[in-house]
Protein backbone atom coordinates (compact mmCIF):
# COMPACT_ATOMS: atom_id res chain seq x y z
CA UNK A 1 0.00 0.00 0.00
CA UNK A 2 1.48 3.32 -0.97
CA UNK A 3 0.90 6.79 1.29
CA UNK A 4 1.52 10.09 0.97
CA UNK A 5 3.75 12.00 3.73
CA UNK A 6 3.37 16.08 2.71
CA UNK A 7 6.82 17.38 2.14
CA UNK A 8 6.42 21.10 0.94
CA UNK A 9 2.93 22.82 1.20
CA UNK A 10 1.34 24.96 -1.03
CA UNK A 11 1.55 28.46 0.24
CA UNK A 12 5.73 27.31 0.71
CA UNK A 13 6.01 26.17 -2.40
CA UNK A 14 4.52 29.58 -3.69
CA UNK A 15 6.05 32.03 -1.91
CA UNK A 16 9.28 29.95 -2.89
CA UNK A 17 8.39 30.21 -6.59
CA UNK A 18 7.52 34.16 -6.31
CA UNK A 19 11.45 34.53 -4.20
CA UNK A 20 12.50 32.51 -7.24
CA UNK A 21 10.97 34.69 -9.76
CA UNK A 22 12.34 37.83 -8.29
CA UNK A 23 16.25 36.61 -8.23
CA UNK A 24 16.14 35.65 -11.96
CA UNK A 25 14.31 38.63 -13.06
CA UNK A 26 16.99 40.68 -11.25
CA UNK A 27 19.56 38.84 -12.89
CA UNK A 28 18.48 38.80 -16.14
CA UNK A 29 17.13 42.15 -16.86
CA UNK A 30 18.14 43.82 -19.63
CA UNK A 31 19.14 40.13 -21.47
CA UNK A 32 17.39 37.79 -24.36
CA UNK A 33 16.42 35.21 -21.59
CA UNK A 34 15.07 31.74 -23.17
CA UNK A 35 13.45 29.71 -20.87
CA UNK A 36 14.17 25.84 -21.50
CA UNK A 37 11.50 23.38 -19.78
CA UNK A 38 11.96 19.96 -19.60
CA UNK A 39 8.71 18.03 -20.11
CA UNK A 40 6.88 16.98 -18.13
CA UNK A 41 7.51 17.06 -14.53
CA UNK A 42 8.44 21.21 -15.33
CA UNK A 43 5.21 22.17 -16.85
CA UNK A 44 3.27 23.57 -13.49
CA UNK A 45 6.53 24.87 -12.23
CA UNK A 46 7.52 26.96 -15.23
CA UNK A 47 3.22 27.82 -15.56
CA UNK A 48 4.08 29.49 -11.67
CA UNK A 49 7.29 30.40 -12.24
CA UNK A 50 6.64 32.91 -15.29
CA UNK A 51 3.75 34.51 -14.22
CA UNK A 52 6.18 35.70 -11.66
CA UNK A 53 8.69 37.09 -13.59
CA UNK A 54 8.79 40.70 -14.70
CA UNK A 55 10.80 40.77 -17.78
CA UNK A 56 10.43 39.46 -21.29
CA UNK A 57 10.95 35.88 -21.62
CA UNK A 58 10.71 33.34 -24.69
CA UNK A 59 9.83 29.65 -23.76
CA UNK A 60 10.26 26.42 -25.63
CA UNK A 61 10.42 22.51 -23.95
CA UNK A 62 12.54 19.64 -24.68
CA UNK A 63 11.56 16.35 -23.55
CA UNK A 64 14.05 13.71 -22.08
CA UNK A 65 13.18 10.85 -20.21
CA UNK A 66 14.88 8.47 -17.83
CA UNK A 67 12.89 6.96 -15.50
CA UNK A 68 9.82 5.10 -17.44
CA UNK A 69 7.62 3.34 -14.81
CA UNK A 70 10.63 2.72 -12.28
CA UNK A 71 11.56 4.97 -9.57
CA UNK A 72 15.25 4.95 -10.65
CA UNK A 73 16.75 6.21 -13.21
CA UNK A 74 18.06 3.82 -15.92
CA UNK A 75 21.30 6.33 -16.42
CA UNK A 76 20.49 6.74 -20.14
CA UNK A 77 18.44 9.65 -20.80
CA UNK A 78 16.33 9.33 -24.29
CA UNK A 79 15.60 12.34 -26.15
CA UNK A 80 12.15 12.44 -27.19
CA UNK A 81 11.22 16.07 -27.86
CA UNK A 82 13.97 18.44 -29.46
CA UNK A 83 14.10 22.36 -29.21
CA UNK A 84 12.51 24.29 -31.80
CA UNK A 85 13.75 27.75 -30.93
CA UNK A 86 17.37 28.96 -31.53
CA UNK A 87 18.90 29.66 -29.02
CA UNK A 88 22.26 30.93 -30.30
CA UNK A 89 23.97 33.32 -28.72
CA UNK A 90 20.77 33.76 -26.33
CA UNK A 91 20.74 33.19 -22.37
CA UNK A 92 19.33 30.15 -21.49
CA UNK A 93 17.45 28.90 -18.09
CA UNK A 94 17.14 25.13 -18.12
CA UNK A 95 14.32 24.25 -15.89
CA UNK A 96 13.51 21.07 -14.39
CA UNK A 97 11.09 19.69 -12.13
CA UNK A 98 13.69 17.51 -9.57
CA UNK A 99 17.41 17.35 -9.93
CA UNK A 100 17.82 13.50 -8.63
CA UNK A 101 21.05 11.78 -10.30
CA UNK A 102 22.19 14.56 -12.03
CA UNK A 103 22.49 12.56 -15.14
CA UNK A 104 19.66 14.05 -17.27
CA UNK A 105 20.83 17.38 -16.95
CA UNK A 106 24.26 17.35 -17.57
CA UNK A 107 23.34 15.19 -20.26
CA UNK A 108 20.90 18.11 -21.53
CA UNK A 109 23.19 21.11 -20.15
CA UNK A 110 26.22 19.36 -22.84
CA UNK A 111 23.79 19.10 -25.85
CA UNK A 112 22.48 22.77 -25.74
CA UNK A 113 26.08 23.84 -24.99
CA UNK A 114 26.71 22.24 -28.91
CA UNK A 115 23.76 24.75 -29.75
CA UNK A 116 25.76 27.68 -29.02
CA UNK A 117 24.12 29.91 -26.15
CA UNK A 118 26.04 32.77 -24.56
CA UNK A 119 24.90 31.36 -21.34
CA UNK A 120 23.23 28.30 -19.78
CA UNK A 121 22.25 27.72 -16.11
CA UNK A 122 20.10 25.25 -14.38
CA UNK A 123 16.72 25.81 -12.06
CA UNK A 124 15.16 23.37 -9.96
CA UNK A 125 11.69 23.07 -8.12
CA UNK A 126 14.01 20.32 -5.76
CA UNK A 127 17.24 19.68 -5.45
CA UNK A 128 17.70 16.04 -4.17
CA UNK A 129 20.97 14.67 -3.21
CA UNK A 130 20.32 11.52 -2.46
CA UNK A 131 21.19 9.79 -5.38
CA UNK A 132 23.76 12.16 -7.26
CA UNK A 133 26.18 10.75 -9.83
CA UNK A 134 26.70 13.86 -11.06
CA UNK A 135 28.09 17.01 -9.44
CA UNK A 136 26.99 20.21 -11.27
CA UNK A 137 26.07 23.62 -9.93
CA UNK A 138 22.34 24.43 -10.08
CA UNK A 139 22.15 27.94 -10.21
CA UNK A 140 18.40 28.26 -9.06
CA UNK A 141 16.50 25.65 -6.46
CA UNK A 142 13.41 26.22 -4.44
CA UNK A 143 13.86 23.39 -2.14
CA UNK A 144 16.19 20.99 -1.30
CA UNK A 145 15.72 17.30 0.37
CA UNK A 146 18.19 14.46 1.20
CA UNK A 147 16.00 11.63 0.33
CA UNK A 148 13.02 10.06 -0.62
CA UNK A 149 10.74 9.35 -3.68
CA UNK A 150 8.54 12.92 -4.53
CA UNK A 151 5.26 13.31 -6.10
CA UNK A 152 2.96 16.06 -6.75
CA UNK A 153 3.31 19.28 -8.44
CA UNK A 154 4.61 18.07 -11.46
CA UNK A 155 6.64 15.14 -10.02
CA UNK A 156 5.36 11.41 -11.21
CA UNK A 157 5.27 7.87 -10.05
CA UNK A 158 4.38 5.86 -13.55
CA UNK A 159 3.09 9.19 -14.66
CA UNK A 160 0.74 9.46 -12.04
CA UNK A 161 0.74 12.19 -9.27
CA UNK A 162 1.34 15.36 -11.36
CA UNK A 163 -1.38 16.88 -10.37
CA UNK A 164 -1.38 17.42 -6.44
CA UNK A 165 -1.02 20.79 -5.41
CA UNK A 166 1.51 20.04 -2.93
CA UNK A 167 4.98 17.30 -2.61
CA UNK A 168 4.93 14.45 -1.05
CA UNK A 169 6.78 11.82 -0.41
CA UNK A 170 6.09 8.34 -1.81
CA UNK A 171 6.19 5.33 0.36
CA UNK A 172 5.59 2.12 -1.07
Amino acid sequence: MTQLIPVLKKEDIQQKVASLAKRISTDYEGRELVIVGILKGSFIFISDLVRHITIPVKIDFISVSSYGTSTSSSGQPLMNKELKMDINDKDVLLIDDIVDTGLTLSYLVKHLGALGPRTIKVCALVDKSERREKQFKIDYVCHKVQKGFLVGYGLDYAEMYRNLPEIYHLKF
